[in-house]
């Protein structure tokens, strides 16, 4: 049996039925999916690296369909957002604003006995959501059972002080811990456990955060494959995050200095990726969903 190893050392068997799955999810048709499995399994070792499979499938999709290319590097666009963790907390507070919720990212609130800040505050009909986010800039790196220890405490102290606030006694509170790689068995567990609302990259099985983003399109601008990583930079210090955003503003483009010639090839893909109706026009390998 071939054993890969994964980024954080585990070495565990390939299965090729779980890179066809990911395939299909990023919306692959089935003739790139069989070249992309044949191409990999007649170069498989014993020992392989995660990484080298991921990137042999990525640059054959971004050959054949840019849009199947960026919705299958999703997670590593968001890896390369960091290295801090600030723009993951604007980019959970715009997908939670998408979604149909009111938030606030980065804000100061009292507790009974401290004052605490809260990475995102959500608010939905009747319910008000503290989350908390929890980045790594390196794949296969999780979030242990300290961190929702350590949220539940600071959410247990400022809920005690916020549902007693004017407007509030009605209504319900509930803590949320996002992460954009994955949890260990016992942060899931005892998270679950607690009541708090635990999100990762692929838990819970539905709903997860990449469900999230898939669902409305809300690709970062780092899936842009003809953007350099310094230009996304400048772009995310204009506080656009999402290639929706930069579909919306693109004169952001030429004020960071990018060149006009690669401006309209930057804008195309952006709305390629973001499924815009005008570049879709009904293509049903383009509107396939996971």
């Amino acid at each position: 049996m071939i054993h890969v190893t994964k980024a954080s050392g585990e070495r565990v068997p390939f299965k090729v039925d779980k890179l066809e799955d990911s395939l299909k999810r990023a919306g692959a048709n089935e003739d790139i999916i069989n070249h992309i499995t044949f191409t990999i399994k007649d170069m498989m070792y014993d020992g392989i690296s995660t990484q080298l499979v991921y990137e042999t499938a990525f640059q054959i999709l971004k050959r054949s369909s840019k849009l199947s290319a960026a919705r299958y590097s999703i997670k590593k666009a968001i890896l390369n957002m960091g290295p801090s963790g600030y723009p993951f907390e604007k980019f959970i507070g715009r997908i939670l604003h998408f979604h149909g919720f009111k938030t606030e990212v980065g804000v100061r609130l009292e507790g009974k006995c401290v004052t605490h800040e809260i990475d995102v505050i959500a608010e939905k009909d009747d319910a008000f959501y503290l989350v908390e986010c929890k980045f790594h800039n390196q794949m296969g790196k999780k979030s242990d059972v300290k961190t929702p220890l350590y949220i539940q405490s600071r959410y247990l102290d400022v809920v005690e002080h916020w549902s007693k606030l004017p407007g509030h006694e009605n209504k319900k509170h509930q803590g949320w811990i996002v992460t954009n790689t994955r949890f260990t068995d016992d942060a899931q567990k005892y998270g679950t456990c607690i009541g708090l609302r635990m999100l990762s990259w692929d838990y819970p099985r539905k709903n997860n955060l990449r469900h999230f983003i898939d669902r409305a399109a809300l690709h970062p601008i780092t899936c842009l494959t003809n953007l350099k990583q310094a230009e996304v930079s400048r772009i995310m210090d204009e506080d656009i995050l999402l290639c929706r955003e930069l579909i919306q503003y693109p004169d952001i483009l030429q004020k960071v200095g990018v060149p006009k010639r690669r401006i309209k090839d930057i804008i195309s893909e952006a709305e390629i990726i973001s499924h815009t109706p005008r570049f879709l026009n009904g293509d049903p390998e383009e509107n396939q969903s996971n």
